[in-house]
């Protein structure tokens, strides 16, 4: 027979409870994956080579795709902050962080070409299928610029003579 758990002090439990939170294969990301993959949409996950390794790389489209959580990334932030009751200065910090560092990655990744996209993890869970549409209006757009661009390419250049 099992010995009851004892109760533990909330912030023990807390801390507990934040040291289960995963940072990869996330419920949100691995339903958005298997969405991708029933639509034919090949990807990379947590794709090593770019800069914060994205949840959902599409590198024949050159495509990153972040999954984020509303709390740890900060949604209606400005709303949230108010009701933040412990430990109110370090959470502050470590929320703003996060929303400043996804800044910085999303400036990284564009300028090395690559389309990001951000799903929050409520939009993934509640509409599913409208986030697989953002994903292939993003291919398509990709797709429309290299053609484009290619078709640019293949013109002639027009000269004053």
């Amino acid at each position: 027979m099992r010995k009851p758990a004892t109760p533990r002090p909330p912030a023990e439990r807390r801390s507990y409870t934040m040291s289960r939170i995963r940072g990869k294969d996330t419920s949100i990301e691995v339903a958005l994956r298997k969405a991708l993959w029933r639509e034919g949409i090949r990807y990379r996950k947590n794709y090593r080579l770019l800069p914060r390794s994205p949840d959902i790389a599409i590198t024949k489209y050159r495509i990153a795709i972040f999954c984020d959580g509303e709390f740890w990334h900060g949604k209606d932030w400005a709303e949230k902050i108010t009701r933040l009751k412990d430990n109110r200065e370090y959470w502050i910090a470590k929320i703003e962080r996060n929303i400043q560092r996804d800044n910085e990655i999303d400036r990284q990744l564009q300028n090395r070409g690559w389309c990001v996209l951000r799903f929050w993890g409520d939009d993934i869970r509640k509409n599913l299928m409208d986030c697989v549409d953002c994903v292939k209006e993003a291919i398509f757009q990709t797709r429309l610029d290299a053609y484009s661009n290619h078709d640019a390419d293949d013109r002639p250049s027009e000269r004053n003579e």
